[in-house]
């Protein structure tokens, strides 16, 4: 797992790009990144690209100067939380923890 921000000089953006290895996609089909970014609407959620040798990838424009919560679905069954997170917070739904970007 590991999260690149990549500051832009043009914009207030920052290309963060999410990436997760076959050993923690655990051979799954199917990853969606869901967040405060999308309003946790799955219609909205990035699909990351998964590529041959099991890895996924995805790059998302988000606005500096913000925090975001975040985490991975899973094959649209099972939530997965980013161990490079900035930080943790509880989801204010259930014990677990949401992942958060600063940017």
């Amino acid at each position: 797992m590991s999260l690149k921000k990549q500051y832009l000089k043009s914009k207030p953006i920052s290309k963060v790009t999410f990436s997760l290895d076959k050993k923690v996609a655990e051979n799954a089909e199917k990853i969606q990144i869901l967040g405060s970014f999308n309003n946790w609407i799955i219609d909205e959620a990035t699909t990351m690209k998964k590529f041959k040798n099991g890895n996924f990838k995805a790059t998302i424009d988000l606005p500096i100067e913000a925090e975001y919560e975040f985490k991975y679905l899973v094959d649209g069954s099972s939530w997965l939380n980013d161990e490079s997170a900035d930080k943790y917070v509880n989801n204010g739904i259930s014990a677990e923890d949401n992942s958060v970007i600063s940017i």
